[in-house]
Parts: C-alpha cells; structure tokens; sequence
C-alpha cells in the first residue's frame, strides 16, 4: 500500500477569501482535517474553515497541553511541547502509513512562526509531507493600515515580543520598518523598547487582522493592557520613492 501525504495548509491571515485555489482544494476534498487548538477552544485555524470541511471528514484536534501557564524559560515547556508534537506526529503518520492523507489547517504560513513545522521536522524524513504556502498575518496586518510596509532600499524587519527590552529597542533600532508579533503580555515591554528606539509615535498595533472583528489603531491611542494572541504591530518604511 502507497503511503499517503500530509499536507501543512496556509490558510492566510484570516478571511477565507484570502486562500489559495490549492488550499481550498485540498481542504474541500478531505477525508482527514487537523488542526491545533486550546483544550476547550474551537481552535483559531477550525474557525476560518468553518463550513467548508466536507461533512464525512473525520477531524483530528490537537490541543495544546500549555500555553502560557508555564514560562517559557521553564525546562517543563519544551518538555510537555516536545511529548505533544511527538504524539501528534505519531497519529498522522500512522494514517498517512493507510495510505490516507491528511490536511492539517495552519493560521497564515506554515513556515511562518507556525505550530505545523513542529511536525513538519519530525515527519519530512519519514512520510510524504507537503506544504501549501499562504499569505503571512504580517502581510494581511500592514494592507489593513493602508499604507506600503516598505518603501525603495527600506529594510524590513520582524521580532518577537519574547525578546528581552534590550534586544527589542537595539534591534529596532536599526531598521526602517519593522514587524513585532508575539505581543500579548509583552505590549508594555515593546512599547517601552519603541520609546527607546524613537518609533512609538509612528506604530500602529493591528488586532486581528483581515477577521471579522478586526482593530487598526495608533498604538499611543490604544487601550493598556494585554493584548490578543492576534495582534501585530507596524511600522511603515520612509524610503526612497520617485
């Protein structure tokens, strides 16, 4: 018996309009769908897909067993993270070994700052694995300020919230545009890190970007406190332009 494929989906940033042809495909025609998630939650990726998994599909929710409960410098997170990727790999190669295949849904680019290149690792070597590209929250976060994240020889970069405030303020303080994602409990810190590196007053922080319920403000006007889990903050590029 053949071996079937797993696919890593990009479902974009949010609106499923914003698909691939390809992803749409794939995801109409399955009989196998995962998609991770927080235990008790729909799963962020489930939501965007909503009414178009084919109704015999059988779903597969792999849910996290932390996620901010420990921190991140505590050896129990990769732990526990490392046993749950590991158990999750072992259920979809043991399909794909049925020769079925199985879409697993990613929120934006799989290889991207996502969850499914975890698997991606421990399958590559060991079953047919695909990935379907797909526009980047980023991407989908600077078209809804409607401004260009880049201008001419601007140079774009992106960080993580996670990072410490010094990394954070040096970092940006050496480019012309920038990306931070990863904000959440971090906002107070990355705005203290955009204080210092001068560019607090031109950030926007984008909340759920190209979703329903999307936010586009001024950082200095938004609201204190923690952030969602979606949110991305911009700053555009002043560069050469003719």
């Amino acid at each position: 018996m053949s071996s079937g494929t797993i696919y890593g989906v990009g479902l974009g940033p949010g609106d499923p309009d914003l698909m691939s042809v390809r992803a749409d495909r794939l995801l109409r025609g399955a009989r196998h769908v995962a998609y991770f998630r927080k235990a008790g939650r729909t799963g962020q990726a489930r939501k965007i897909v909503n009414g178009m998994i084919p109704s015999d599909a059988i779903e597969f929710p792999m849910e996290y067993p932390v996620t901010t409960e420990i921190p991140l410098g505590d050896p129990r997170y990769n732990q526990e993270l490392s046993a749950f990727y590991e158990e999750a790999t072992a259920h979809l190669k043991a399909l794909a070994d049925t020769g079925e295949d199985v879409v697993v849904l990613c929120e934006g680019d799989p290889f991207f700052y996502g969850s499914f290149m975890h698997l991606y690792s421990r399958l590559r070597d060991r079953t047919p694995v695909e990935v379907v590209p797909a526009i980047t929250g980023m991407s989908g976060a600077w078209t809804a300020t409607g401004d260009p994240i880049t201008w001419g020889d601007d140079v774009l970069t992106v960080l993580v919230g996670t990072l410490p405030e010094e990394d954070l303020a040096r970092r940006m303080g050496q480019t012309d545009a920038l990306v931070v994602m990863k904000i959440g409990r971090n906002i107070d810190k990355v705005k203290r890190a955009l204080k210092t590196a001068g560019l607090y007053d031109r950030a926007w922080i984008v909340e759920y970007a190209q979703m329903p319920n999307q936010t586009v403000t001024r950082l200095s006007e938004a609201c204190e406190g923690v952030t969602p889990y979606f949110s991305i903050i911009i700053v555009h590029g002043q560069g050469r332009r003719p």
